[in-house]
């Protein structure tokens, strides 16, 4: 199979063309910075394609005589504080680079004929104790009315005859990447031990970790955007989440039980963390209960399900400092 991919580069883009390439599928990935990631491991083999996807140009010629596509496009929600400017890139690199690619596919004269779409569980917006499945209805926050347009702007595509998986990510758990990389050296170093972080309620009360968090294994969110990939019965949403998500507390809990550290169960305020973070706290004061009851029931069999054994073999790929 031969796939176009968009994100790539990030920490599932990344993963998955690794992944796609060991199975002896054809990967031509989209780049701003082709000279600059030429030579990470992770994308030897890949064809790659200069291009922004902001901006319709030559690479979508690319395209073209590819079998499926996968779009991860989107600027890192965690990358800066979310000034103006911030929030319109977020949105912005989401949604119309997603319009180019669709408005590429259907100017391909071969077009793939799947395409996998990325978004985030920030769909739903903050929901308290409810459980939220592929069924649950968006929320109305900044996030959620961003997954919203960027889910939106990949729904035509249905139109020209191509299948169409959207996965909604949740709290992805990678060696030495993502939310580890941030909270291991707090947790290994901070005197007295971590802390329960947020709690979504009063911004001056101590945190108690309350609010839920939906994670998942890196190796089970790569193996379900192949599972969608290849299965044809994969259609809309998918919710990309392991099937049993914990407190904040908990998640806490159990990472520093796995780093042999103490931990605390309250922290500091919320109002903290948005001095510290600015707006960008509420996704972390805040969360979400989220099932994948659609990828269960297509059998989609996950290889980390239990948070205690996911962290158990991430934490042992991690290099030990010096």
């Amino acid at each position: 199979m031969r796939v176009f991919l968009t994100g790539g580069t990030g920490l599932i883009g990344r993963s998955i063309a690794r992944r796609l390439l060991d199975r002896g599928d054809e990967v031509v990935l989209l780049s701003r910075r082709v000279e600059s990631v030429k030579d990470l491991p992770a994308l030897a083999g890949a064809e790659l394609v200069q291009g922004d996807p902001l901006v319709p140009d030559e690479w979508e010629s690319a395209v073209d005589g590819c079998d499926a596509a996968i779009n991860l496009v989107g600027q890192s929600i965690f990358s800066a504080r979310w000034s103006l400017e911030v929030r319109r890139l977020i949105r912005d690199s989401r949604v119309y680079g997603t319009g180019h690619l669709v408005a590429a596919i259907a100017r391909a004269p071969q077009r793939p004929k799947i395409l996998v779409q990325g978004s985030a569980i920030g769909y739903y917006g903050p929901h308290g104790e409810e459980v939220l499945n592929e069924e649950s209805p968006p929320g109305s926050d900044f996030m959620a009315s961003v997954c919203k347009e960027w889910e939106g702007a990949a729904a035509s595509v249905s139109k020209l005859g191509v299948r169409l998986a959207t996965i909604r990510t949740g709290i992805v758990l990678a060696p030495g990447e993502g939310i580890l990389k941030e909270l291991t050296p707090v947790f290994k170093y901070v005197p007295g031990g971590a802390a329960a972080i947020g709690s979504g309620k009063h911004p001056w009360l101590p945190a108690l970790g309350r609010q839920w968090m939906s994670w998942i294994h890196i190796h089970d969110i790569t193996e379900l955007f192949l599972f969608a990939l290849d299965q044809d019965t994969a259609v809309g949403p998918l919710n990309g989440t392991a099937p049993n998500p914990v407190r904040n507390s908990e998640f806490g809990r159990q990472l520093a039980h796995s780093l042999w550290r103490p931990f605390l169960p309250i922290g500091p305020p919320d109002a903290f963390l948005k001095l510290i973070l600015g707006d960008v706290a509420e996704v972390v004061a805040q969360g979400q209960r989220v099932m994948p009851t659609k990828a269960q029931t297509l059998g989609f069999q996950f290889a980390y399900p239990i948070l205690h054994q996911a962290l158990l073999e991430i934490l042992k790929k991690v290099p030990k400092a010096s």
